[in-house]
């Protein structure tokens, strides 16, 4: 059965995470999951529809750029799903990129990490 995630980014790095959804797509990754990430910015009421997309999400991969730290969005939604009690993965969003947010604990973007965590799910 598919694993439903939340995918948090800094809109800066929209390319990452639709890298990251072809990706799971056109390999032979182990595992299936549904993309519950915001494609658009919402005007009004975003953080109930965020909230609700996250009670709904089996877990959370967070994208981490430098654009992180400067992303409000993406920093309710990581402290959301703590709030919800999702679980975790936060990767580096490009190799040349080391960003720390304080929030969570960063990984490098490997299919085996992502794997091991969405099947821990």
């Amino acid at each position: 059965m598919a694993k439903v995630i939340f995918v948090a980014f800094a809109i800066e790095d929209e390319r990452q995470r639709d890298f990251l959804k072809g990706q799971s797509l056109n390999t032979n990754s182990s595992f299936e999951y549904v993309d519950m990430s915001v494609k658009e910015a919402y005007d009004t009421g975003w953080k109930d529809k965020v909230r609700t997309r996250i009670r709904r999400s089996d877990g959370v991969v967070v994208l981490v750029s430098k654009h992180s730290p400067s992303s409000s969005g993406q920093e309710w939604e990581i402290e959301c799903a703590k709030e919800e009690g999702k679980k975790i993965l936060a990767i580096w969003a490009y190799k040349d990129d080391r960003t720390t947010l304080g929030s969570v604990r960063t990984v490098e973007w490997t299919w085996p990490a992502i794997t091991t965590f969405i099947n821990s799910l």
